[in-house]
């Protein structure tokens, strides 16, 4: 028996959450902007349905399109296969704010899924809000999870006010691409045909210009159009400058100009001068595919479109420009939404169920993101798996969004933040202009009450 798959289209301290009334579910939306129509919707979709006499039903929701849903779903009928005695209902929810509206609601409904997926930059605002659930480390230790199978920083990540609120299934960085093709004609591969070390601002500026040259095209196709692809971009190279965002409180605005204007002057420079000013995010995949680009700069997500393609590529860790090897990432994490009522022998099965989502995580590394599970990335299976295998060690540098519950994953940061440096990338602010920018929408971002 496999698992029912179902898919949808939709547009205070942990410990004083509770149940709310209808009206006061639908009082907590507006600031999330959902209307009344898309809220009843999110109240009757949460109930639950007759499942199979005698066996236990858990209720998983996640984002996972494409090949990641692909591979998800394989994850879960191997669950199913191995445990005959669960009905689990998977249910695929729109990426991007109509999931996370949705799972919010839930949870603030009292009648949320028993396992959700969660982006790790989105958890100061889950648990935070009352949203989650901590984990029982005992519970997980019994399953056969415990601290010691993560890298630390991932780990740590995960804890909200010193409580463990997520399980790491993986970690998405910002990552180099390169042709070996254009990198061979350019010279930058050494004698076993890997990627030759360069870094600092000179050293890398340097590589792309021969990397131009050979290519005929650009030296690093970087999707400048893209908000996203330009927070990813400055948020890693301002890591390396030990940049600072927020006090540790999350109530005052700690950014520093200096470090600011020095990334976004290099970014620019590169686009301006071995990439494009205009290039969105497709337009830097096809042109880096297409053997038009040395180099391209983007989450490993996208390591099957050039598998599938049949390219000549490898992968590399983010470069170090400014003196570290910091890198933007991300974690697709498991979480616990809030139950109006905790059914024990469901969530003693939402536990077996996240231990074993991560034991076979080989399946989603696959797609490109490292696993978190030491048992998994240390394995010689993981090890031989190429180029999937070439980065893994970035999941030792990686550097999350700032912990304010107003960033995250489709955030109003993330929006807010690519919008004003990718004015300036695509030379139409100043970076002076662009960092205004930025100040004004977060300070802005600082006043305004979370929804919950």
């Amino acid at each position: 028996m496999v698992s029912e798959q179902r898919t949808f289209t939709t547009g205070s301290e942990p410990e004083q959450a509770s149940r709310i009334s209808r009206r006061g579910f639908l009082g907590r939306a507006a600031a999330l902007g959902l209307g009344t129509t898309a809220l009843a919707g999110i109240l009757n979709s949460c109930g639950t349905t007759a499942f199979g006499a005698g066996k236990t039903h858990i209720t998983y929701w996640h984002l996972l399109g494409g090949g990641d849903g692909e591979r998800m779903l394989e994850m879960v009928q191997q669950f199913q296969h191995n445990h005959p005695e669960v009905d689990l209902e998977a249910v695929t929810l729109s990426w991007g704010t109509p999931y996370y509206t949705k799972l919010a609601m839930a949870a603030a409904g009292g009648r949320p899924p028993d396992v959700g997926i969660l982006h790790m930059s989105r958890l100061p605002m889950y648990a935070g809000s009352g949203l989650l659930e901590p984990f029982d480390t005992s519970a997980l230790s019994n399953n056969g999870i415990t601290q010691d199978n993560f890298v630390d920083p991932v780990w740590q990540k995960a804890h909200y006010n010193g409580k463990l609120y997520a399980v790491p299934l993986d970690t998405h960085p910002l990552v180099m691409y390169y042709s070996t093709d254009v990198c061979q004609k350019a010279g930058l591969l050494d004698s076993n045909g890997k990627l030759q070390e360069f870094k600092g601002e000179d050293d890398v500026l340097k590589a792309f210009s021969e990397a131009k040259k050979a290519s005929g095209g650009l030296g690093l196709a970087m999707g400048v159009g893209d908000p996203s692809t330009c927070w990813r971009v400055f948020c890693a190279l301002y890591a390396q400058l030990n940049g600072q965002y927020f006090s540790a409180d999350g109530t005052q605005l700690t950014f520093e100009d200096d470090k600011a204007e020095q990334v976004l002057a290099y970014i620019s420079k590169l686009a301006k001068e071995v990439g494009s000013t205009n290039i969105d995010y497709a337009g830097a995949i096809a042109l880096f595919s297409g053997g038009k680009a040395g180099f391209h700069w983007n989450g490993e997500w996208e390591v099957t479109t050039f598998q599938t393609q049949k390219m000549k590529f490898d992968m590399t860790l983010f470069p170090n420009v400014f003196g570290g090897q910091q890198t933007w990432a991300d974690s697709h994490s498991l979480v616990l939404p809030r139950q109006g009522t905790v059914d024990p022998e469901r969530r003693a099965m939402s536990i077996k169920f996240v231990s074993e989502l991560l034991k076979s995580s080989y399946i989603w590394a696959q797609g490109g993101h490292i696993p978190t599970y030491l048992p998994v990335a240390t394995s010689s299976e993981y090890k031989q798996l190429a180029p999937q295998s070439h980065y893994a060690a970035e999941a030792s540098n990686v550097v999350y969004d700032p912990p304010v519950w107003f960033a995250g994953a489709a955030s109003e940061l993330e929006n807010q933040a690519g919008a004003a440096f990718q004015s300036v990338i695509t030379q139409q602010k100043t970076p002076k202009q662009g960092i205004q920018q930025f100040r004004a929408a977060m300070l802005k971002q600082l006043q305004t009450p979370k929804p919950f």
